[in-house]
Order: C-alpha cells, then structure tokens, then sequence
C-alpha cells in the first residue's frame, strides 16, 4: 500500500462503495487506485472517505515470474489516470535521494541535542498478537488488512504518549509489505514516534514474525513483514489543532528515523500535487491551485488523441516524408501529421519543446516569448499570430507540458493547450483565440532518426477547412522538417 489519505468520516447509517481501478501496468506488477465513497442515504450527497494506492506484483508460477498484459486505455479520463500513476511510481523511488539530501543538509546538526524537547524513547511501543485461523485469507496468509488493523493500533498508542490527547490517522504515507506471515505465526508489533511537524506526527511501525518454535527459541532473526508510517493529528478541548512538541532521537537509529521521516515529508508534498490533479476543476485559469490538473490533463488529452482510432488519410506525401490524417469526433476535428525526420530523438525532442524557435519554421507564429517559466517540464507563452486578410491579429496563451520517456519504447510528448493566465489578459490589438488541443509526440526509430507526429484539435467549422486545404499543414510539416535537420547540423554535427 504506497499511500492511504482520509478524508470525511463514514457514520452509522451511510452507505459505503469502493471503487478500483487497475491504472497502471508495468511488467510483473501495477497500481490500483481505491476510492471510498460514503452516501448519505437521506440527501443522496456523496463524500470521499479515503483514496488510496495500492502496488500488486505476480507470483512466480512454474519458476518464472507471470508478465501482465498491457492495459488498455479507452478515455481521456483512463490517459489521464495513467500518467497520474507513472510520476507517483516516479516520485515515490525519488525516496532514497530526498533521504540523502536530508541527511547533507543536516550534517552539522544534532537533533538528540534539541532543547524543550521529548525523548522519542517514551513513544516506544512493542505489542504481540498471535495468528489465528480468522485473521488468513483464502491464500493462507495473514490477512493485510488484518495486519493494518493492528499497526493502526499500536501507531495509535505510541502517538497517544506524546500528545497526551486521543490521536485521529490523517495518512498513511507508506505500508509496504516484504515477507508474508501464515497462520499460528507470532506477530511482535514496534512502534515509535519518528519526527512531529508542529501539527503533525509520523508513527513508524515495524512489524516482525516468528513461527512457534523460533518464538520458544528465541529467534535472533525473525522475518520482516512490513512497514509502516502513520500520519497522526489531534485536537485539543476547544477543537482547534494540537502542536506536537519536538522530539529527541536518543539512538542513532532513532536519528536515522527523525530525518528519514523529513524526507517522506517532502516526498509526500510531491505526491500530494500529483494528487491535486484528480480533483474536478473545470477552469482553465493558471493559479496555484489548477496547475497540477492542467498540466496532466494537457499530456493525458494529447496521448489519448494520438491513440485514437479510425484515422482517414488525407495526403501521402512519401516524397517529402510526410503524412496527414484526419479524425472527426462530435464538435472538433483532429489532425495528425506524421513526419519522418533525419534527427537523432533527443536533438529533435530538445528543438520542438523550446517554442521560443517555433517561429522560425511555422509561419503562423509571428512570435512567442516565455509568460512564466513554471519548472523544467512546464511553460508558459504568449503567441502572436500575423494578421490575414481583413482580420484582426491573433494572440494566444498557451501551457506547453513535456514529458520524457520512462521506458525506450515510449515517445517523448510535447502537449500544448490555452490556458487564461492573470499576467496576460486579453489586449485590445489583438483577437484572443484558443488552442484545445496541440503538440508532438516523438518516436525514436533509430539512432540518427524518428518519427514526429504533429497533432492538432479544432471546431469542426476551422478543423473542415485546415483538413480540406491540406498543403498549408504540409508546407508547415515540411519547412518544420527543414529546420530539424539544417538545426541538428549547425549545432551538433
């Protein structure tokens, strides 16, 4: 279980429904997202109790590991879900590092030295329950929400003893299992108070088992079954926040604990912006709180529009290696360019993601300057288009979302839409205008080549003619390959 966030309390009387969903596959293992929705049954109102994330792997069979077959995705909603998946997968192995910087960055600092401050020797607690023939599944193993049950309860103690309240689970920020346990196993539960974040503390339960006989023994090497750290937070008697009081590592694994749960800190801050992109909002407004769903939704739009199927060829150009093909879907009209470029991948990757260049070949960017510089995989640019004939200039404000490949047979993608940003409202000389959907999708076929893939979604009224009229896309897929390649030999050959 990578990570559990709880939300509305379920009361008597409320219906309860589980949603999951297999959103990502990945050789011998995927994620499953859980959702737990309570209804109330008097005002039909539905509220999140919990969502969570759960990694399943194969077992071998015959001595060889089952490989999974690919998911296929059938909605934008299923695209958007999987890339949700993939930078979790991503942010989550980020762990190790963020722990090592944590520790550089503490080097000159000695936490068991803090003043005002509580031992976390006071927060130990050690528990042991016996495996009986109820706690099994139907595998024979112990049942893992028997054992979350468990941990829940003991992690409940230990952050008791420091806040001196009844404490309430926020998240679970990781449970991860290593070993299974069977029935008449010995489960010895340890818990510890890690680290405290003013109104936060982190609970790192270690779960171990010992058979009958290494439990009369007195095993010195019991199994490992799992860990766990727990989010606890509490209320004081006005109902307001609890401040936690610092805490002292006394041993040096306790300090390994303190600045390992640092570490999660962060890594769960990043995960919870990926988690920010699955709420429903409907503005396309660039603010603090929609930049994590505009950015997934613009990669997941495009991904699901290159995978679409029943494209109708418009133009072969084999000559010129180029393709045009058309899609109608309802209102809008899509249109993939296919081109076969004479570029290693990662130069003709590097030279369409940088849109300060694409005026350069696309005739229909007068120009185009960076609005905000959002991080390395996100931008923001004003455009301004030439005026034609009897019409009024045209400007644009575009979100361009990069993303690399995770694995080498995926593509490079470069996803573009319009997004309304504060710092650029719309100007009285110019005609403001909306991209819905845009980008590239790169595929490397070689290592002095690739396929690029140019797509654009429009209203039906404009899409009919750009379709129909298709030389200006082919004089523009054209002098883009001409750029590529005369780009490529200035720079790196």
């Amino acid at each position: 279980m990578d990570e559990i966030v709880f939300g509305d309390t379920a009361r008597v009387g409320e219906i309860l429904s589980i949603r999951a969903r297999v959103d990502i596959q990945v050789e011998f293992s995927m994620e499953v997202g859980i959702e737990v929705v309570v209804e109330d049954v008097l005002t039909n109102a539905e509220k999140i109790v919990s969502v969570a994330y759960a990694t399943y792997g194969t077992e071998p069979l015959g001595g060889a590991q089952i490989e999974l077959k690919p998911i296929e995705l059938q909605s934008e909603e299923d695209y958007l879900e999987y890339f949700l998946s993939l930078d979790r997968s991503i942010i989550r192995t980020g762990y190790f590092e963020a722990f090592q910087q944590v520790m550089q960055e503490s080097s000159d600092e000695d936490p068991s030295k803090a003043e005002q401050s509580i031992s976390t020797e006071h927060t130990h607690v050690q528990s042991t329950e016996a495996v009986l023939h109820s706690h099994t599944g139907h595998q024979g193993n112990t049942s893992a929400g028997q054992i979350m049950d468990w941990v829940q309860m003991v992690a409940s103690i230990s952050a008791s003893r420091l806040c001196r309240s009844r404490p309430i689970l926020k998240e679970i920020n990781r449970f991860a299992f290593w070993h299974p346990s069977i029935e008449y196993d010995h489960l010895v539960f340890k818990a510890s108070v890690n680290n405290t974040f003013h109104s936060s503390v982190e609970v790192g339960v270690r779960v171990e088992a010992f058979t009958c006989g290494e439990w009369i023994l007195d095993c010195p090497h019991p199994r490992h079954v799992c860990s766990a750290f727990l989010i606890f937070s509490a209320l004081d008697d006005k109902g307001e926040p609890l401040t936690f009081p610092r805490v002292r590592p006394t041993t040096q694994d306790d300090v390994r604990r303190f600045y390992g749960a640092i570490a999660r800190k962060r890594v769960l801050f990043n995960s919870k912006c990926v988690l920010s992109a699955k709420a429903d909002k409907p503005s396309d407004a660039w603010d603090s709180d929609n930049q994590a769903y505009l950015s997934y939704k613009n990669i997941a739009a495009l991904t699901y529009m290159v995978d679409k199927t029943r494209w109708k060829i418009a133009s072969d150009k084999t000559q010129d290696n180029i393709k045009v093909f058309t899609h109608e879907d309802g209102a809008t009209v899509s249109v993939k360019v296919e081109m076969a470029v004479k570029v290693p991948f990662h130069a003709a990757a590097f030279l369409l993601s940088d849109f300060k260049l694409r005026p350069r070949w696309d005739k229909h960017y007068s120009s185009c300057e960076v609005l905000e510089d959002v991080n390395k995989r996100e931008k923001i640019y004003h455009v301004i288009s030439g005026p034609t004939a009897g019409c009024q200039p045209m400007d644009f404000v575009i979100l361009v979302s990069q993303r690399q490949p995770c694995q080498p047979q995926m593509p490079y993608t470069v996803a573009v839409r319009s997004v309304a940003h504060k710092a650029m409202p719309p100007l009285l000389e110019y005609s403001r205008h909306q991209v819905l959907c845009s980008g590239f999708q790169i595929h490397s076929t070689s290592s002095n080549s690739c396929t690029v893939y140019y797509l654009l979604r429009l209203p039906t009224g404009t899409a009919d003619k750009a379709a129909d009229a298709s030389s200006p896309v082919e004089d523009t897929a054209l002098a883009c390959i001409r750029f590529l390649e005369s780009e490529y030999m200035e720079r790196w050959v």
